[in-house]
């Protein structure tokens, strides 16, 4: 069996930036996640987006970005990791990057480009179908890597490619 890709989906607040939540998979299939404790430079926004969190939440039960930078670089140094938002995930890892001036050590691409055989589109149309059948929101990054690895696998299945 081939190996399997590594996927990453980061949840911001609704300013697009702020990374709150983040999630990856492993080679064996499993899945990290993490809240993020909010950087101090990122809190001077008055207008500051946290989505679904309370600053004590993310705060008490966050990892500091420098904890998810050391995290991933332990599980994916100069790796392509696959995204399903590969520019609100850019956004939000580079704003975890800048804070102590490290370059990116993961590269990004649109998991889609896994794919070569799907028409454009048909890859988002069954993350979507999936995310259905499954019960999960898109919002969430641990559930967001959860649908990719679950639609990796079937449309790595023999038996799909035959129907």
């Amino acid at each position: 069996m081939p190996e399997m890709p590594a996927f990453i989906a980061v949840e911001t607040g609704e300013d697009g930036g702020l990374p709150l939540a983040i999630a990856w998979s492993l080679q064996d299939g499993r899945i990290k996640h993490t809240l993020i404790q909010p950087d101090d430079d990122w809190l001077d926004n008055e207008t500051l987006s946290l989505g679904d969190y309370s600053l004590e939440e993310l705060s008490s039960m966050g990892v500091s970005p420098l904890d998810v930078i050391r995290e991933l670089e332990s599980d994916h140094f100069n790796a392509t990791l696959y995204t399903a938002g590969i520019f609100d995930d850019e956004a939000a890892l580079s704003r975890l990057f800048d804070i102590y001036g490290i370059d990116p050590f993961v590269e990004l691409a649109p998991a889609d480009s896994l794919y070569h055989d799907l028409l454009p589109g048909e890859w988002s149309q069954a993350r979507n179908e999936l995310f259905g059948e499954l019960g999960m929101e898109p919002m969430r990054p641990e559930q967001e890597v959860e649908v990719m690895l679950h639609l990796h696998r079937r449309l790595n299945d023999s038996e799909w490619s035959e129907e």
